[in-house]
């Protein structure tokens, strides 16, 4: 969705109040795209602080279904997050980067609120999703899901520079 920002420029202090739905249905990663599972709309408060300065508060609760780290299926994951976030409107595109400043969710007078979400789920993506705490993974031999089946490939795959190690131990096995 996106708000037109130039009816809080009539006067300094001009507050608006604004309900926002999302549109994007996943967030794009490198690995893919994870799909969004639940979203409630996003509150946020703009504020005039003068001198074409803006106060953006707002908050945000969505989930994403994000693939497990171990196994691959799907999992949950909720998000609350606040965003709070100083426009400074003086400032063209080039002197935001310039600055590293850089605000993609601004376009002129324009702020697109799926795109500031975006950015704040990029900070916040956890680093590892398990889908439970003993998740046993997938088989890297046939690629069964070792939480729902097992499967009856060979686990004791050694590394093959070992192998001269393997044959001094079998020459020493007691019969």
């Amino acid at each position: 969705m996106q708000i037109n920002l130039t009816e809080l420029f009539a006067r300094d202090g001009k507050e608006l109040d604004v309900t926002a739905s999302l549109d994007m249905t996943g967030l794009r990663v490198p690995e893919g795209e994870y799909a969004l599972a639940d979203a409630e709309p996003v509150k946020l408060r703009l504020v005039n602080l003068g001198d074409r300065t803006l106060s953006l508060e707002g908050s945000a609760q969505l989930a994403l279904m994000i693939p497990c780290s171990r196994c691959l299926e799907p999992v949950k994951v909720p998000f609350s997050l606040d965003l709070e976030r100083t426009l400074d409107m003086k400032l063209s595109s080039k002197e935001r980067a310039e600055a590293l400043e850089e605000q993609p969710y601004l376009q002129g007078y324009m702020l697109d609120v799926d795109q500031l979400v975006c950015d704040e789920l990029y900070l916040n993506l956890p680093m590892k999703v398990l889908c439970k705490e003993d998740c046993k993974g997938i088989c890297n031999r046939c690629g069964a899901n070792l939480n729902k089946t097992a499967c009856d490939c060979d686990r004791s795959s050694l590394d093959p520079r070992m192998s001269v190690i393997q044959d001094i131990f079998n020459q020493f096995k007691e019969v």
